[in-house]
């Protein structure tokens, strides 16, 4: 380690000294953390932390390196980072280089050795909160100013489009059963799991036309997990609610969001939001409770959900709604991630259940 000067600052005034690793820069974003064991590479690479500042509750970061297939984006996606303790020696037979190698080749911020208890504590207390995090001389002294600026001006609108791929493409067997992903900055695990399931996936824009998403008439559209404040997207909810009764439509995660709104629901922002492997959802329909991944900070509010839709899943954590279903067309979708594995399989068979409702027949390749 090189030992240089690092903080964390909060827009309330708080600040959290470490030191930083070789990348030395000023990362600003929302503060959040993450309540997962494992999982750091698919974090840093998912596409949903786009403009955060993640923090890891768990005190060693690391152990087992950076492999380069757990990756869910070609490059990491966080604005910065927090660990208490990065691990500099990992062991696992996949490790392909070291997490502090990596963030710095990665050029992300990285502050260690920090009170990540302390600072978790503010968050949750605070709730998700604009921040700074410094590396080096010339970020510190330069980080105060900045966030004080940023504070004042930042939104979430601009996160989806630095994921969203910009034009289409068609991934998956070519005579595979034909399904549209509206691409909000999907996770390549969505993807795999839809292939898996013999589909041929056409990945458009969040922003696409509707002759776009229907050019190759999918038996069903998709809608992808993805950062930010849902509202942010009333172009693409307007073309889903265009599509209702059209064709089937899911949602994860901010996909869920999108269709809720859709179909004459709303949203809210959550304190600090649900981030980590480790949530327990029941599944009210079906009786049974799951352990599922979770990464985002708005949340569809369950009173709201109209009389067309019925609620499928609640958090068991904090009341939550999690999932919701129409009661007469093939619409659903879900708050978590069941491309994810937690549990380890728990939610996997949604996507298998979603082709059912679309008519869509599976083959299934699982390994």
């Amino acid at each position: 380690m090189n030992g240089t000067m690092a903080a964390l600052l909060l827009a309330d005034g708080s600040r959290f000294d470490g030191y930083g690793l070789q990348y030395e820069g000023l990362a600003l974003g929302e503060a959040v953390f993450y309540t997962g064991m494992t999982g750091y590479e698919e974090a840093l690479t998912d596409p949903s932390y786009a403009g955060q500042i993640l923090v890891f509750t768990y005190p060693m970061v690391g152990n087992y390196g950076i492999s380069g297939e757990a990756a869910q984006y070609p490059r990491a996606c966080v604005a910065g980072t927090v660990v208490k303790q990065i691990c500099e020696y990992p062991s696992h037979h996949l490790s392909r280089q070291t997490l502090s190698s990596w963030l710095d080749g990665e050029r992300i911020p990285a502050l260690i050795g920090a009170d990540t208890r302390a600072i978790t504590i503010a968050l949750r207390e605070h709730g998700t909160i604009w921040a700074a995090l410094a590396v080096g001389e010339d970020a510190l002294a330069d980080a105060e100013r900045v966030l004080a600026h940023y504070a004042r001006t930042a939104t979430t609108r601009d996160l989806v489009p630095s994921v969203a791929a910009p034009t289409g493409r068609i991934e998956g067997p070519a005579d595979g059963a034909r399904v549209a992903l509206i691409d909000c900055g999907v996770k390549r695990a969505v993807l795999r799991e839809l292939e898996a399931l013999g589909a041929q996936v056409n990945v458009v824009p969040y922003d696409a036309s509707e002759e776009m998403l229907l050019a190759n008439d999918p038996a069903a559209i998709f809608i992808s997990p993805g950062p930010g404040d849902p509202t942010d997207l009333s172009e693409t909810i307007e073309l889903l609610r265009s599509l209702i009764g059209r064709k089937p439509l899911f949602g994860i995660c901010l996909g869920h969001q999108l269709l809720a709104l859709a179909c004459g629901a709303t949203t809210y922002k959550l304190p600090y939001g649900h981030r980590g492997g480790n949530q327990p959802v029941k599944d009210t329909v079906h009786d049974r409770v799951m352990v599922t991944a979770h990464n985002h900070g708005y949340a569809v509010e369950a009173r709201s959900l109209p009389d067309d839709l019925e609620a499928t899943m609640t958090n068991l954590n904090d009341g939550t709604n999690e999932g919701f279903r129409h009661r007469r067309l093939p619409i659903a979708a879900v708050q978590f991630h069941p491309e994810a594995s937690p549990g380890p399989s728990d939610a996997r068979h949604l996507f298998a259940q979603w082709f059912a409702q679309a008519g869509i027949s599976v083959e299934e390749h699982h390994g």
